[in-house]
């Protein structure tokens, strides 16, 4: 019997153990994180409207495991010994077969002054600090921007800011109090978002100067003050700081052996294998891999990864080829609370379809179908 590990309880991991299990019915699965939960991050951007709830979002992940029957490790990965054959944690060590290792990115604080800024997707207490701040406000500028990865263009999630960004003026026009804020987006990038495509970005540019969103665009971020933006165009007062920064490998690799990007990613091929390991694999928002300048960090690639991540490992360890590629695809809607904009790409065409009601109801209910098989 196989025995194969998981490291990550998100999007690519729980992914990759419905494909496991799917193709070997007898493998001994284990899942290594922190807790046995998921956080649904893509709606984290409806927690400040009060439209989703920190509960609604955190899925106890026992009964998915107890169904494929997985077994938990509970416990923060520390490094790995062997070539990846055994897993360290602060717990104990977890000895195996095969790894996939999904446990996803962190951010980079290194920003002067980047503790004055909250962000968003750093999970539901940052979500809930940002409802809180804005509900004591009687009004003001909220400042909302991210930024990249100078050494991993693909490590960058501006698209929950746009949806933030959009959704808190849905929620206080409807509340009354938009003439009493101003609200702000800032980008070191002169067209902010181009990886969704020149039409997207038009598209929001010109959404933005409709619901009369100022932009601040094409400088430099410097520092951030408890009251204020400052870069290198000027500086400009801001009552609540909004900010995704870009994204790095966990800080776990170090010492790994694991290979790493320039961007501090884990270096992957097309097939999502780890360079220069055996029988080691990523996916997710931890791997760096070969693609269009365009590829994205969303949950959605997560899957795709994790599915070929699943089936290569397998096919290694039974000895056939593991060449198994994914797709690279960017589906987005992006929400306002009332409408939806949809946002794809592939490497043969984008489009985007203008605001639409449907389209918020879609994201809402594939939320609902996404989360079914873990509840």
């Amino acid at each position: 019997m196989s025995r194969i590990t998981i490291i990550g309880a998100g999007f690519a991991a729980l992914t990759a153990v419905i494909e496991l299990r799917k193709h070997d019915p007898e493998a001994e699965l284990t899942l290594i994180a922190p807790k046995a939960e998921l956080i649904y991050a893509p709606s984290l951007i409806w927690i400040p409207s009060r439209l989703r709830k920190g509960d609604d979002l955190r899925i106890d992940l026992r009964n998915f495991f107890a169904r494929q029957r997985v077994q938990f490790h509970a416990g923060r990965v520390t490094g790995l010994k062997d070539g990846g054959r055994i897993v360290v944690t602060e717990h104990g060590e977890v000895s195996n077969d095969g790894l996939i290792i999904a446990s996803g990115g962190r951010f980079i604080k290194r920003l002067p002054g980047i503790e004055h800024a909250i962000t968003l997707c750093e999970g539901i207490d940052a979500a809930e600090r940002i409802r809180d701040r804005i509900e004591s406000m009687q009004g003001g500028t909220i400042a909302l921007g991210f930024g990249g990865n100078p050494n991993e263009p693909s490590a960058v999630r501006g698209g929950p800011v746009f949806e933030l960004m959009l959704g808190l003026d849905t929620m206080l026009r409807r509340q009354g109090r938009r003439d009493k804020f101003k609200l702000v987006f800032f980008n070191p990038a002169a067209r902010p978002g181009n990886r969704l495509g020149e039409a997207a970005v038009d598209a929001l540019l010109k959404r933005m100067a409709k619901l009369g969103i100022e932009t601040q665009l094409g400088h430099k971020m410097v520092r951030f003050e408890a009251d204020k933006v400052v870069t290198e165009g000027g500086e400009f007062a801001a009552n609540l700081i909004l900010f995704m920064p870009g994204m790095t490998g966990p800080t776990w690799m170090e010492g790994s052996g694991l290979p790493t990007s320039p961007g501090g990613l884990i270096q992957a091929d097309a097939h999502c294998r780890v360079a220069g390991f055996d029988k080691v694999y990523v996916a997710g928002d931890s791997g760096s891999f070969p693609g269009p300048d365009w590829a994205p960090k969303q949950a959605h690639m997560a899957d795709l990864q994790a599915v070929a991540a699943a089936q290569n490992l397998l096919a290694a360890m039974r000895g056939t080829p593991a060449d198994t590629t994914f797709r690279w695809e960017l589906i987005c809607i992006m929400d306002a609370l009332d409408k939806g904009i949809l946002v794809y790409r592939d490497p043969k065409r984008t489009f985007i379809l203008p605001p639409c009601r449907l389209l918020h109801w879609g994201k809402r209910m594939f939320e609902v179908m996404y989360l079914k098989k873990y509840r």
